[in-house]
């Protein structure tokens, strides 16, 4: 994955990340097939926030894992808390 930094995070609209909180934290970037990798491995490690978030989180990264043809087992995001390290905080 290229390195993000933070000019080029910056630049990126709030389009481009799954979560972007009240106070325009943005978390989880998308804008690009190993990025939405990334966010689906690191969903579970995102923490205060609700499950309606983190419903809408997920629907941004199914879309761009479709415009970018990346291939996502799960149909929900509650699958991946299901056993193993991912839990529900």
């Amino acid at each position: 994955m290229p390195p993000l930094g933070a000019k080029e995070r910056a630049k990126l609209p709030d389009s481009a990340f799954a979560y972007v909180d009240s106070r325009g934290r943005r978390r989880l970037p998308i804008h690009d097939a190993a990025h939405v990798r990334n966010a689906i491995a690191r969903f579970d490690q995102v923490e205060g926030v609700t499950d309606a978030e983190r419903d809408q989180a997920w629907k941004r990264i199914l879309a761009a894992a479709k415009r970018y043809d990346v291939e996502v087992s799960e149909s929900d995001w509650r699958e991946l808390f299901k056993g193993g390290k991912a839990r529900k905080r």
